[in-house]
């Protein structure tokens, strides 16, 4: 059970998962052009102009989760889903959830509380209108949900969320809060708003991630593999898992005017993706966030 730490000194732990244990497989829908990365290098006034990739990628992430008959949740932004209505709906055909990433992956911590309100609220209901189905979920673009902004939770709950995932305890020069829980959590008791944290992993005193993300890509198979494994069989809870659609898209349009560290993190195995996912498919139980973590009204 998760401990309660000076940044949440009123939170509430979530049940431990059940024997049988099953990870979230959870997908960020959006672009290679809307990624936190290349916002210095690519204005959103340009986003109409570029050739997106997210709709083919989809597709084969699709077909990937079917073949191995896993259900997974894709946190998806209303920008995306207003340009591929039918993709969206392909989601939700599929038996997937489908949840909200905002609507055109402005970072909550550079928005204030009215801005945020209106962001969430907008993706919320183009993303149901769309879909035809109830949104719960809400990831924050870059987990940029902190310290500085927990009025962010307030905000999720009253605009008609039950969970969010979008606090990484992990130390990160992009993101992170170390100190948070590493399992779901009630911030502000059980009335209230449910944040899953993305997985990590506690040795010697430090968190290591072991959620997915550039770091499926960056380390080998196998380490991934024992890191989900040690959450499973050592702390007996659920794992979240996340990627990216550009991340099974080693075709896609590359950009030259990006640093050294940046092109690194973003292009790093994206050859192996693809295979690395459909190993995990085969070597967990996976299913939606909210068949894993909501209560049942």
């Amino acid at each position: 059970m998760s401990q309660a730490t000076p940044s949440f000194p009123q939170t509430s732990a979530a049940p431990v998962p059940a024997k049988g244990i099953r990870n979230a497989m959870t997908i960020d829908v959006e672009d290679y052009f809307q990624v936190s990365a290349f916002a210095d290098h690519i204005s959103r006034e340009s986003w109409p102009t570029l050739s997106c990739r997210v709709e083919r990628n989809i597709d084969l992430i699709l077909g990937v989760l079917d073949a191995s008959q896993v259900k997974a949740t894709f946190f998806t932004l209303g920008w995306i889903a207003e340009r591929y209505p039918a993709m969206v709906k392909r989601i939700v055909d599929g038996g997937h959830e489908l949840a909200s990433h905002g609507y055109g992956h402005l970072r909550a911590s550079d928005q204030n509380a009215q801005e945020f309100m209106q962001d969430i609220s907008s993706s919320k209901r183009i993303l149901e209108d769309i879909g035809g189905q109830q949104v719960l979920g809400y990831r924050a673009p870059s987990f940029s949900i902190s310290k500085q902004n927990l009025w962010a939770l307030d905000s999720l709950l009253e605009a008609g969320y039950r969970y969010s995932s979008s606090i990484y305890p992990v130390k990160h020069d992009h993101y992170g809060m170390p100190d948070a829980p590493r399992f779901a959590f009630y911030p502000n008791g059980e009335d209230g708003l449910l944040e899953i944290p993305i997985t990590t992993v506690r040795i010697m005193d430090r968190n290591l991630p072991a959620g997915g993300g550039g770091f499926f890509r960056l380390f080998p198979y196998q380490l991934s593999r024992w890191l989900l494994q040690r959450v499973n069989q050592q702390d007996k809870q659920s794992g979240i898992f996340y990627f990216h659609p550009w991340e099974v898209d080693p075709e896609q349009p590359r950009q030259q005017n990006i640093g050294m560290k940046t092109r690194f993190r973003h292009y790093v195995n994206l050859s192996r993706t693809e295979n690395r996912l459909k190993a995990l498919t085969r070597d967990f139980q996976w299913d939606r966030m909210d068949k894993i973590f909501l209560k049942k009204p």
